[in-house]
């Protein structure tokens, strides 16, 4: 078994659309009015689709923007040449870069919607031992 992708659900797609274009700095691979997806370079996916879409399907299995308990995580060569590039943005920086106990050196944000969002590069043992 393998993760392909991870979708968010949202009453609008144009918003988050533009800021994981900024973030990831990629543009979609498919993109409709109600639904675009970014594929990464690892093979997974991450989609973005319209609730009123899904509602059809599903009815009432989501509420945009009320998430608290999901992280999406990247891996990024330079985390800190992203927070540098990012920061300025009117974005809702959650944790600026730090080196996390596990070796990861990471910056915390949320989407438009309030989704949590790592941006991590892996940190090699000898120089995390200088960064915490």
């Amino acid at each position: 078994m393998r993760l392909t992708h991870a979708c968010v659900i949202t009453d609008d797609v144009a918003t988050p659309r533009k800021f994981y274009e900024t973030v990831l700095r990629m543009p979609p691979s498919r993109a409709h009015d109600d639904y675009v997806e970014f594929d990464t370079p690892s093979g997974a996916a991450l989609s973005i689709y319209s609730r009123t879409k899904l509602e059809p399907y599903a009815p009432g299995a989501t509420q945009p923007g009320s998430n608290r308990a999901v992280m999406l995580e990247f891996e990024v060569n330079d985390v800190d040449a992203e927070y540098s590039r990012l920061r300025a943005l009117p974005i809702d920086w959650v944790k600026t870069p730090s080196t996390q106990p596990w070796g990861n050196r990471s910056i915390y944000l949320r989407d438009t919607d309030g989704n949590l969002v790592n941006l991590y590069t892996r940190v090699p043992a000898e120089k995390e031992k200088t960064t915490r």
